[in-house]
């Protein structure tokens, strides 16, 4: 199977950064993409950005131009740098990886915890 696990979640004020992480392991060979998805209080879960194992990155709307995702392979890694950070985006962040194992697979991680206080 896969795991992921996040970090980097916590408490920043409006205007502030943080950055997330999350590493994968398992069975990652069949790697297609990975990304980070959110759900705030009393909101839907919802897409933050994706970064394909080849292609483009894709970003929400609402973090285009203050949010950065990026991948280090060597350690099946990917990032979430956050920057301009506003109250809206206070949800819990969930790293997501789809891999081909003869089947599209979806795999979510636990979550982390984005606060951003006004």
């Amino acid at each position: 199977q896969v795991q992921l696990v996040e970090s980097g979640g916590g408490l920043v004020q409006s205007g502030g950064s943080l950055r997330l992480r999350c590493t994968a392991s398992g069975r990652i060979a069949g790697m297609i993409a990975m990304g980070w998805h959110r759900q705030g209080p009393g909101k839907q879960r919802e897409l933050v950005a994706t970064i394909p194992r080849s292609g483009s990155t894709n970003y929400a709307d609402s973090v285009k131009g203050r949010f950065t995702i990026s991948r280090d392979d060597a350690k099946n890694t990917v990032y979430l740098q956050m920057n301009s950070l506003k109250p809206e985006d206070t949800a819990v962040y969930y790293c997501n990886a789809r891999i081909d194992l003869g089947y599209v697979a979806n795999y979510w991680g636990k979550g982390t915890l984005v606060t951003v206080s006004s």
